[in-house]
């Protein structure tokens, strides 16, 4: 893809959900601001898809809780050049209605018009921050140009019973979209394979005067919820030709994962994903690298304690910064800046920056926040109905340590 073609792409990334299901993990931040994968934030990864894929003109739209976002991109994404017409803009709402915050996603597209008259891209690009996947967007808009296309949806195959968490999409034999149901009751199954679905994954490429045309119309219909794949889509495809663009079409980089880490368990499991011997994603692919690290630090040490006793760590992501001594740590996922003292052992948790282990502890399948610290002897994960009285416990029994305890946890503080 010629860099005059992505020159001509305005990216708009929607980083402004509020994550209810992701609570506690979002009580404080963004879902896109969450940490993943001990280094990065949720969002690094779409955003690297844009760097990687040469889009490189951003708008960032946040809203809810984004100061955490803000401090990220400021801090670990100044790495583009203005002199050369790149940049990463970040777009709080601007109230040009009175009283209105977004809507839904077509109106947080529709109330930042006037940017696309100020940049004049010829295509337009909406992306969610809250996915985990690789993705060459310069094949997308290829695919977009050979199908003379008006709109092109990313589209997923799903197995049937899980379509409904998505929009669904109805393709005839050269890919044209004819049919769009957001998260239908009973949904369609794909032709010929009675048992998968044809899911959306919220990435949209627009044509800009077709968007602009739709946006506006949607800002007047009565009763709209101004939602992309509730409202917008529905009615374009009766209009101009809007085209399904397979996410699982061999150009793509890697393998095809694709992961919504929208509740506590989705997020427990991606980062599991990462601990396999050879993962689906893989965070170690030096041709699509993964920008936007939470910072710099020395390298993780694993070393004896003041007893002798060497620490153990066993497939597990250890980022820089974190001591392990002589502690046991299997099959985790661990954050910069941790401490894990002698004694304790750690089993498929997630551990975020700068928590403190202390000595003989015993975690398993639990998720920790930022600067939590462990007291000598704390057991989590033996006992989930003792610990549902404390702290979240999800139906797939991973317990939640927020980054401000409840009052009635005493024993759990915060590093000062």
């Amino acid at each position: 893809m010629s860099t005059d073609r992505t020159a001509q792409v305005l990216t708009l990334l929607l980083a402004g959900g509020e994550g209810h299901r992701l609570r506690p993990l979002t009580e404080h931040r963004a879902k896109p601001a969450v940490p993943f994968g001990g280094s990065y934030r949720i969002l690094d990864f779409t955003l690297s898809n844009c760097i990687n894929s040469n889009f490189r003109r951003i708008c960032v739209l946040t809203q809810y809780e984004s100061l955490t976002l803000h401090r990220h991109l400021r801090s670990a994404w100044n790495i583009l050049s203005p002199q050369l017409g790149e940049f990463i803009d970040i777009l709080p709402p601007q109230q040009r209605l009175p009283n209105r915050w977004y809507l839904g996603t077509a109106d947080a597209v529709f109330q930042n018009l006037h940017l696309l008259q100020q940049e004049r891209p010829r295509w337009v690009l909406i992306v969610g921050g809250d996915h985990i996947y690789k993705m060459d967007y310069g094949r997308l808009l290829a695919a977009h140009l050979d199908n003379e296309a008006s709109a092109s949806v990313v589209c997923i195959d799903v197995p049937l019973e899980a379509a409904g968490s998505f929009g669904v999409a109805q393709a005839d034999p050269t890919d044209r979209i004819v049919d769009f149901q957001e998260k239908p009751r009973r949904p369609s199954p794909m032709p010929g394979s009675p048992e998968r679905a044809l899911a959306s994954m919220g990435v949209y490429l627009f044509d800009t005067e077709v968007l602009v045309r739709a946006l506006i119309r949607d800002a007047r219909t009565e009763g709209s919820s101004h939602d992309f794949g509730r409202d917008l889509l529905p009615r374009l495809i009766h209009e101009c030709p809007v085209f399904a663009y397979r996410f699982n079409s061999p150009e793509q980089p890697g393998s095809p994962y694709w992961r919504d880490v929208g509740t506590i368990d989705s997020y427990w499991h991606a980062n599991m994903d990462l601990l396999m011997p050879r993962p689906e994603f893989d965070l170690y692919d030096h041709s699509w690298p993964i920008h936007g690290s939470l910072g710099n630090g020395p390298p993780a040490k694993v070393c004896a304690s003041a007893d002798g006793v060497m620490g153990v760590v066993e497939q597990s992501l250890i980022a820089p910064g974190t001591t392990v001594s002589g502690g046991r740590v299997r099959r985790c996922v661990i954050g910069p800046r941790v401490t894990v003292h002698g004694g304790s052992e750690l089993e498929e948790c997630v551990l975020m920056a700068e928590v403190v282990i202390g000595t003989d502890v015993r975690l398993k399948r639990v998720i920790i926040e930022e600067r939590a610290r462990i007291p000598d002897g704390t057991t989590f994960g033996g006992d989930l109905g003792f610990d549902a009285e404390k702290f979240k416990v999800t139906e797939g029994g991973i317990l939640t340590v927020p980054r401000r305890p409840p009052l009635k946890q005493p024993e759990v503080s915060l590093v000062k």
